[in-house]
């Protein structure tokens, strides 16, 4: 990482650092309920940590996973519970395997951002993952989006995303559609589903 890109992650991650938890993750973690045991739950492309450390005050053990080295040291630098059970791995999320019996993944805004391709063989590596009464909870990206077209993401319409989310109890599934900025002051067009769903039993492989 060259020292001018460093310097813009972390002047990134300075905009987002007194945000609360996303909505989704919460409501993910509501319907999950206690942690139990050994359970653990995944965080893909976590960012400096604002959905890791609610992950954490409950008690749930946490894989925490983000391509840049800058997220990682700044989610070293938050405060965690005592005793907590945290893993991070440096790691391009569409690379990183994903235990088997993972409660909850967690991908907040960052699952659209590979390929369409590396998006689908990730997906399915998740839902083959998940438990019945597993997980996922995140954002997609729609095709009215103003990044829509941008080389290495992924936009899917509503019906594509009902579809790869066939086999799953919707929890949450709301589409948004506004223009805003970025975190970075960018004027945007944003085109988002954000999504909270449950494993059934009869999940089908896609």
């Amino acid at each position: 990482m060259t020292e001018d890109r460093s310097a813009g992650w972390a002047a990134y991650y300075d905009k987002l650092r007194d945000r609360p938890p996303r909505r989704t993750l919460l409501t993910a973690l509501d319907r999950l309920g206690p942690a139990s045991g050994d359970s653990v739950v995944i965080d893909l492309g976590c960012g400096d940590g604002r959905d890791v450390v609610e992950m954490l005050r409950r008690g749930w053990r946490v894989i925490a996973v983000d391509a840049e080295p800058e997220a990682l040291k700044r989610l070293q630098t938050r405060t965690f519970p005592a005793g907590c059970d945290l893993t991070p791995i440096v790691a391009r999320f569409e690379d990183v395997p994903l235990p088997l019996g993972v409660k909850l993944v967690n991908s907040s805004f960052a699952m659209p951002l590979c390929e369409p391709d590396a998006f689908r063989r990730l997906w399915q590596r998740i839902r083959e993952a998940l438990p019945v009464d597993g997980r996922f909870s995140g954002q997609w990206y729609g095709p009215r989006d103003s990044w829509s077209g941008r080389p290495g993401m992924t936009f899917v319409s509503r019906d594509e995303a009902l579809a790869l989310l066939d086999g799953f109890d919707l929890e949450m599934f709301e589409e948004e559609e506004a223009d805003g900025v970025t975190p970075r002051g960018n004027a945007k067009h944003w085109h988002i589903f954000h999504i909270v769903a449950r494993k059934r039993e009869d999940t089908p492989r896609q």
